[in-house]
């Protein structure tokens, strides 16, 4: 499982790149060595293209029907290893458990719903002005897909893009995270007993700025699937050559509390919101706007939400959350919490980098009172277990501060007022509005993506949306006599 170093799997084959490095991978939860990867280089991403465009051919020819029945045979034998996978997702990601095994499930239900949903993916015949003529539009694979997945959900997310991606008829060049790249191995190896045809799937890890960077920006690749950083995204979007792009980048909310709201349901779905995966979660209630009438004792609630947090090793079963992934966030996070109390924000618990833990990746879970409209963790992504309360005094105050941050992506409101809830889903500048729900809600079917002028992605990963993106439109016209 990546112990020896050999994490490629390129044209069907594992190997070693032997112009690259083998670099040790440490767990979050304790930093201790777990394995080794390959600090591939870019021959091995050469490779790796080469090879999934040799195979691409035959496998758009493969009947939709059969395609479906290996994405159902892979499920399966994800679904066969999903214990192994949940406890290796935890110790690289540090997430709990049970949140791993539900992650692992979910990339079980990805890979089924693409076998289902490929099935349906029609074109339309269009009528015509000139009645001589017939035209009919039907969905053709783009080729070879670039696919780069970040290390907070490094199995299902993955999955968002391949399920879809295989199932259309395109064949895959995998980069994951690096500091999950042991799990995508794991998951690798798992696909790998679905007796897909070599060079359909293949996967080449590394760091993100060579071999990422060598598969997005490499005219063998056709078209790129991303999910990370709005910042990482530009830099795709600058080097993919006007590639088609299905990206799904960052986020910061807001989750808006009013005065009707129901304040034990938005208390736990907010908690919820905050602290799944460390906050670790683009879609996190990351800001939240409280009506001033009922700022307090939400204030109050949610403080107490998150004290009832059981922080630590994320193996054991009563833990509800673990560690930070890795330092870089770990460091942004304790950062924006500075800067939010240094403008004048007071923490009603929690605030900084746990004590007595065996790595420096533990933060507590934090809610933060009286933060200002210029601090950063308004305006930037946390990406970390804080819940940071701004007071609104009105709807038209909530769509200001709503409307003035670069992000786009998911938002909630909180409101017993049909008419209010409506409003809110018209104005909210997301491209998902949950009403009464936590900010992380969603289902693999439902179209996920940020809004325009926005930066957070473009296009929508989920279902039958996936499918399509993942394809071309062509149309076909016939003349008749």
């Amino acid at each position: 499982m990546g112990s020896d170093g050999i994490s490629n799997f390129i044209g069907g084959v594992w190997q070693a790149d032997a112009a690259g490095e083998i670099k040790p991978v440490r767990s979050p939860i304790d930093g201790s060595a777990i394995g080794t990867i390959s600090w591939s280089s870019r021959q091995a991403a050469v490779e790796a293209i080469a090879a999934a465009r040799q195979a691409q051919p035959e496998w758009r020819k493969v009947s939709i029907w059969d395609r479906a029945r290996a994405m159902r045979r892979t499920g399966e034998a994800i679904a066969a290893r999903r214990a192994e996978l949940a406890a290796l997702l935890t110790l690289e990601q540090g997430k709990p458990y049970a949140e791993a095994f539900f992650e692992v499930g979910k990339s079980v239900d990805g890979f089924n719903l693409a076998a289902d949903l490929v099935k349906y993916l029609e074109g339309d015949t269009i009528p015509t002005e000139d009645p001589s003529k017939r035209v009919m539009t039907f969905y053709r694979p783009r080729g070879v897909y670039a696919v780069v997945t970040p290390w907070n959900f490094p199995v299902n997310i993955p999955v968002e893009y391949i399920a879809p991606g295989l199932a259309a008829g395109n064949t895959i060049v995998w980069t994951p995270a690096p500091t999950t790249s042991l799990v995508a191995v794991a998951l690798m190896r798992a696909i790998e007993e679905a007796d897909l045809p070599p060079g359909v799937i293949n996967l080449v890890t590394g760091a993100g700025a060579v071999v990422g960077d060598e598969i997005v920006s490499n005219p063998g690749t056709d078209a790129v699937g991303f999910t990370g950083s709005a910042a990482t995204g530009k830099q795709i979007s600058v080097r993919t050559a006007g590639k088609p792009q299905l990206m799904e980048l960052g986020g910061n909310g807001p989750v808006v509390i009013l005065d009707d709201a129901d304040l034990d349901r938005a208390v736990a779905a907010t908690a919820s919101g905050c602290f799944v995966n460390a906050g670790q979660v683009c879609s996190s209630s990351e800001r939240i706007l409280v009506h001033r009438n009922i700022h307090d004792a939400f204030a109050e609630r949610l403080a107490a939400a998150a004290r009832a947090v059981v922080l630590g090793d994320p193996r054991k079963d009563e833990v509800t959350m673990g560690p930070l992934n890795n330092a870089g966030v770990a460091a942004k996070v304790a950062s924006h919490v500075t800067d939010a109390l240094e403008r004048g924000a007071t923490a009603v618990t929690g605030g900084k980098a746990a004590a007595d833990y065996p790595s420096p990746l533990y933060f507590e879970p934090t809610v933060l009172t009286g933060v200002s409209r210029d601090a950063l963790i308004n305006t930037e992504e946390t990406f970390g277990p804080v819940a940071p309360l701004l007071i609104i005094d009105s709807d038209e105050e909530a769509f200001e501060i709503a409307a003035d941050n670069r992000y786009g992506l998911v938002s909630s409101v909180f409101t017993q007022d049909i008419d209010r809830a409506f409003r809110y889903i018209e104005e909210m500048p997301t491209g998902i509005v949950n009403i009464n729900d936590t900010s992380n809600y969603w289902e693999l079917h439902i179209p996920f993506g940020g809004m325009s002028g926005k930066d957070s992605g473009t296009g929508r990963v989920g279902g039958r949306h996936a499918l399509a993106a993942m394809c071309d439109l062509k149309t076909a016209t016939f003349s008749v006599k």
